[in-house]
């Protein structure tokens, strides 16, 4: 089945223009990402050109996708927009609930059960609004829309960061908060500050245990966590054209690591051999009538250093496996290292699990290619040291994997297949003995690894590796192994190697499914009624977050000033509290539980200053909100890093904070932020970050002449009587101070589409 084909039409018959109308007033060769943004402007042709890394720019996305635990907030905006169904195609997929713990079938049946209340909410939405709906158990939400969604030079946004995935088939994919997805849904223009752009050229080609995971866990390696903080990586090259489609995907998938805005390939064979193998040869026609369009101009690629702001190059031929991690994914090692590092590190070599599949390395590819080395196990008499689970990204692909006898290999090794689902990549992993919090390694192929991810473990450390070198690790058991140059012993006390993988990368027989899991919407969802029980523990109508008072926000105390990395997981974690991602108050108690507080280096434990007691930060809030205190929080660097769950932000907001302050904001939560009407400030010196103390009462000045580029003022008042006045910076545009103002980017929506 090929999904809105009319709208793909439309997209192709106008790109030629637009992207001769761009050439224009750009006056140059045109790289990929350029022609995908300058094709999808509001404005329609382009009639000026943009900068870089400065113009804030109203785009028209060509659809929404939203997982099931950001759907349910997203949603519960978009039902107070007034609207009788989505503008531009949109789709909810049920795959962040379901919790790992046994297999498949006794996982999804119970999740069905403890989550009916949510799914037949998000269900009866959808239905109603012309939302497509995908049931628990039909796959990761990134994994289906690049099986039935992604098309070649298109765009969209979707509320999970990895929504980068689908730029594997050449699209502008990115990751925002529910408050975008419902501005879209809603038929307004979305805004971006139009990236820069990293050109990364692939030579040469893949081969041995090298995989297309590990070109990202290199560049990981060079550019970090924020190395590609408000740009879009666009790679070419011979080596691009070398990998396969899926491979590609992987790539983009974990460019949400980086802190890219996205990435994206351009259309090539490959592209067009996965979407016919899916059942999209329509689509695949239409893409090749335009396919000069579909890739950058030829002269960007010819010298990539006059259309990029950065350009690196990597040779595949060259490439060696890498592990990366513990507890960040940036930290990359050469596998010939790993033993070494691990030894100068102190790090656990012993490895207890294995897990291989999520959205970022579950494809057909990754899967033959695992299972090779798990047939060697039996061949060779071997036997797989660690646990090890597969997690399959899409119902499509796990039926194809059964049918083709790979999930046989698996199980004669031990293995357990979990559901069709996100499972330990988010934390929704009931791993027995994690809560004893001993010190211990797994090995994944997710995209994340900080402390406490997968299992809710601070003393796991987790390394992020290919699928291939996954499997391998398992079976040896050890961190310290290295497949291309080390020996195993068997059962018969002989000394074997294992042959290097082999796969496919699309199944000889087509891919086959009984049922993909998919709703189809109701043509008239008027007569359709939505009901959400007032005591309910999951889910929650929202109210209106109240318009800024017109005044200077005096006497804010300081809630926490948090110390290093602070992700949206340490804002708002994931695991057990994903059930009341519907309910903003229960969800609130888990606000900054996971930050490190700089004045007793504890988590979960900051100063009440109504009190002089150390208790949970959101109760603390809770007690500052009660007696009509504002706040502020302090952060460190790339504050806000990883998933776009804008519970992160939302939180803050209803429990009373006013105002986040940091070293510098990972892009999608500074935006959620100024979404809810938050102040989202940043030093002017980062030095200044020192300077907070506990007990400090904060003004924030001159919020009467708020305005873009121009800073704000913040008094100090110390417990000692002293007073500090510190500079902050600001990113706001004029659009984003009226977000203010009206207390939200949702207030002004709702009044506009009301008039």
């Amino acid at each position: 089945m090929v999904f809105d084909l009319d709208m793909i039409k439309a997209v192709y018959a106008r790109t030629e223009e637009r992207i001769a109308a761009a050439r224009m007033v750009v006056n140059r060769p045109l790289t990929l990402s350029e022609k995908i943004l300058y094709s999808h402007l509001t404005e329609g042709n382009a009639v000026r050109a943009y900068e870089r890394g400065n113009s804030y720019v109203d785009f028209g996305p060509d659809r929404v996708a939203m997982q099931d635990a950001t759907a349910q907030m997203a949603l519960l905006q978009f039902m107070q927009a007034g609207r009788p169904k989505v503008a531009v195609p949109s789709t909810v997929h049920c795959d962040h609930l379901i919790t790992a713990q046994v297999e498949s079938k006794t996982d999804l049946s119970k999740a069905e059960t403890e989550n009916k209340e949510v799914y037949d909410f998000l269900s009866s939405v959808s239905n109603k609004y012309g939302i497509g709906f995908w049931r628990a158990g039909a796959g990761i939400i990134h994994q289906v829309v690049l099986e039935n969604y992604a098309f070649p030079g298109g765009m969209m946004i979707g509320t999970d960061s990895h929504t980068v995935n689908a730029g594997g088939l050449g699209m502008v994919a990115i990751g925002v908060g529910g408050a975008d997805a419902c501005d879209v849904m809603a038929g307004l223009p979305w805004e971006l500050k139009f990236p820069k752009l990293i050109g990364i050229k692939l030579t040469g080609k893949l081969s041995g245990w090298a995989a297309p995971k590990d070109v990202i866990l290199k560049v990981a390696g060079i550019l970090t966590v924020k190395g590609g903080t408000g740009a879009i990586v666009e790679y070419f090259g011979e080596g691009a054209h070398n990998m396969s489609c899926t491979g590609k995907g992987t790539i983009c998938n974990m460019g949400a690591e980086i802190g890219a805005t996205t990435s994206t390939f351009g259309y090539d064979e490959s592209m067009e051999r996965y979407l016919r193998a899916t059942g999209r040869a329509e689509v695949a026609d239409l893409a090749n009538g335009i396919k000069a369009h579909l890739t950058g101009d030829p002269e960007v690629y010819e010298n990539p250093e006059k259309y990029f702001d950065q350009v690196l190059e990597i040779n595949l031929t060259e490439l060696e496996p890498h592990l990366n991690g513990p507890f960040t994914p940036d930290l990359s090692t050469p596998i010939s290292k790993m033993k070494e590092e691990a030894a100068k590190n102190g790090w656990p070599t012993k490895i207890e699990v294995g897990l291989i599949g999520s959205c970022t390395n579950s494809s057909y590819e990754d899967i033959s290619r695992a299972a090779s080395l798990a047939r060697q196990v039996v061949e060779k008499g071997l036997k797989t040291k660690s646990e090890f689970t597969i997690t399959p990204g899409s119902e499509q692909v796990r039926f194809t994997i059964e049918r083709d006898g790979f999930l046989e290999t698996f199980d004669k090794i031990g293995a357990k297949v979990f559901a069709n689902a996100c499972g330990p990549c988010i934390g929704m992993w009931a791993r027995v003995g994690a809560e004893k919090g001993e010190k211990n390694t797994i090995v994944h192929s997710f995209n994340r690894n900080f402390a406490k991810r997968a299992d809710g473990n601070p003393n796991t450390y987790a390394f992020v590796a290919s699928p291939e070198l996954v499997t391998a690790l398992a079976i040896a058991g050890d961190l310290s192994f290295n497949p291309l140059t080390d020996f195993l012993i068997n059962d018969k006390g002989e000394m074997v190697k294992l042959d290097e993988p082999t796969g496919m990368e699309l199944p000889e027989k087509g891919f086959a499914v009984d049922d993909p899991g998919y709703q189809m919407p109701a043509v008239d969802g008027s007569i359709i009624d939505i009901a959400v029980s007032p005591t309910s523990d999951r889910l929650q109508l929202l109210d209106p977050f109240p318009a800024w008072e017109g005044t200077d926000l005096t006497g804010l105390y300081l809630l926490i000033k948090a110390k290093g990395k602070c992700t949206t997981d340490h804002i708002s974690m994931a695991g057990p509290w994903l059930k009341y991602r519907g309910h903003l108050d229960n969800i609130s108690n888990n606000m900054l539980i996971g930050a490190v507080n700089f004045f007793n280096e504890k988590t979960d434990s900051v100063k009440n200053q109504l009190t002089g007691e150390y208790g949970p930060v959101p109760k603390v809030q809770r007690a500052y909100k009660g007696q009509g205190i504002g706040s502020i929080v302090v952060g460190d660097e790339n504050y806000g890093e990883g998933s776009s769950r804008e519970h992160a932000a939302m939180e803050p907001r209803h429990l009373g904070v006013r105002a986040v302050l940091v070293k510098s904001f990972a892009r999608i939560h500074e935006t959620n932020l100024k979404k809810q009407g938050m102040l989202a400030l940043i030093f002017a010196d980062k030095n200044d970050y020192d300077k907070f103390k506990e007990d400090d009462r904060i003004d924030i000045d001159h919020l009467g002449s708020f305005a873009p580029d121009q800073p704000l003022i913040m008094l100090l008042h110390h417990a000692d009587g002293t007073k500090e006045s510190i500079l902050v910076n600001h990113t706001y545009n004029a659009q984003q101070i009226e977000w203010f103002k009206a207390g939200g980017a949702l207030n002004i929506i709702r009044k506009q589409l009301i008039a």
